[in-house]
């Protein structure tokens, strides 16, 4: 698969470019020790679009202080063909937000947790999503694909998110598929 595929492995957001995964995790702890008292949640989501001779896929990090604000970022891979199928291509995007998970490990979980965890009594909190850019309306071709692909966020231990609830996924990646 990752032949298949073409990306440099960094992530970029509107002000910084070619971010590493450090300097990513490095962004959100800080964006966390500014106010640790917060409601933290940490989401992340891929979109893709199809093009003439290749698919893009963005998978989007964001953390969240509920009521106060958001950083974000993005990381773009291009599969140099069309993706046409739909199952594949959603079973893609979940692969890819997997992937970024991934990067978090246990000890930087525990990182981010442990900013919190002297606030908790004061209400703070950190959870995690993964939102997938799936719907289960009646009409919506994705439908069929819910259930297999909130049990891959659920096996995680990430709380997965479907639309309309999945912004990561349908709205801010949503918008860097497109250019």
């Amino acid at each position: 698969m990752e032949s298949d595929r073409i990306t440099d492995g960094t992530f970029q957001n509107l002000s910084q470019k070619n971010m590493t995964f450090e300097q990513v995790f490095d962004a959100i702890v800080q964006f966390m020790r500014k106010e640790p008292t917060g409601n933290f949640v940490l989401m992340f989501g891929t979109d893709s679009q199809v093009f003439s001779k290749e698919t893009k896929f963005i998978t989007g990090i964001v953390i969240q202080q509920k009521g106060k604000g958001v950083w974000a970022c993005f990381r773009k891979v291009i599969v140099p063909r069309r993706m046409t199928n739909l199952h594949e291509r959603i079973s893609y995007e979940t692969s890819l937000t997997e992937e970024v998970v991934s990067l978090f490990t246990e000890e930087k979980i525990e990182q981010l947790i442990n900013i919190v965890l002297p606030y908790v009594y004061k209400g703070a909190s950190f959870t995690i999503e993964g939102h997938i850019d799936i719907g289960s309306g009646n009409r919506n071709k994705t439908s069929v694909f819910v259930n297999e692909m909130i049990a891959r966020m659920n096996s995680l231990g990430i709380e997965a998110k479907i639309k309309p609830d999945s912004f990561v996924a349908s709205t801010y990646a949503n918008r860097f598929t497109k250019k």
